[in-house]
């Protein structure tokens, strides 16, 4: 038998269906551009991040497989392993003896993948140590030589010119090395990419540290040159914010060890 209550359970009906229906898409309307739009600003420094998560494991494995390694952007006329052009390429010198610098790409998942973003490039790769004189130099005239980002490495191989190869040797060490990651067209010049929002990701050689720097202002420049700082903070720093001498001064201070020793952040920068 039948129970009276559900007999006379009362059902949705057609209007209210399309009111709810109706109600759900005006939601989805508001809230799914600003979602978007998150993502969209979230592509610069997740491609950072991702980058550098990329080279952690490039020399954990150099230091594990005992071969040197290398990380590359593709070559006009080449393709990354996605089939595009803006993906790093992660290769390995398999046999030194015989074939010594023949580098053949490494396919495991962690080498093979998405690692930036939507529009998101590695516009330059400069290596060495980051100087404020540099920097400055670089925003004046960004035709300088850079002999030193090649050497007699790149024999048998064209690379181009702003963006060579980082070697890292079978202990895990490589060259001091600035990634350029930037969403501006390619139609900028290089000298004018600190204008356009983009992220320098620093990698310490050494010791395989990876920092994030939002490109310093004029002023910023001006400061450290006065003071004769080093243009590296040893931090993530991507406030828009500008740098006041404060601020340095307390980065600087901070105690870490180094050498068996206590020391500054300033005095390790000044060891060699």
């Amino acid at each position: 038998m039948i129970d009276r209550r559900q007999r006379h359970a009362r059902a949705f009906t057609l209007i209210e269906v399309v009111l709810v229906i109706g109600l759900l898409l005006l939601i989805s309307a508001i809230t799914l551009p600003n979602f978007f739009s998150e993502l969209k600003r979230e592509e610069l420094p997740t491609s950072a991040n991702q980058l550098r998560a990329l080279v952690t494991l490039a020399r954990a494995n150099a230091a594990f497989d005992a071969m040197r390694y290398r990380i590359r952007f593709p070559r006009e006329g080449e393709t990354d392993a996605l089939g595009g052009v803006h993906q790093p390429i992660v290769e390995r010198e398999d046999d030194p003896i015989a074939h010594p610098e023949v580098f053949n790409p490494v396919t495991t998942s962690w080498a093979v993948g998405k690692t930036l973003l939507g529009e998101v490039r590695c516009a330059e790769v400069r290596l060495g140590r980051p100087t404020v004189a540099d920097i400055k130099q670089r925003r004046e005239s960004a035709s300088r030589e850079l002999e030193q980002a090649f050497g007699v490495r790149t024999k048998g191989e064209e690379f181009e010119r702003e963006r060579p190869p980082v070697y890292i040797e079978p202990d895990g060490t490589s060259d001091w090395a600035t990634f350029t990651l930037t969403k501006a067209p390619l139609e900028i010049p290089l000298s004018e990419l600190y204008q356009q929002p983009g992220i320098d990701m620093i990698l310490d050689g050494l010791t395989g540290l990876c920092w994030l720097q939002r490109p310093f202002y004029d002023e910023e420049l001006d400061l450290f040159k006065e003071k004769n700082w080093p243009a590296v903070l040893r931090k993530d720093f991507l406030t828009p914010r500008m740098l006041t001498e404060q601020d340095v001064l307390e980065l600087r201070d901070l105690p870490v060890q180094a050498r068996g020793k206590s020391t500054t952040a300033e005095q390790v920068q000044e060891q060699p």
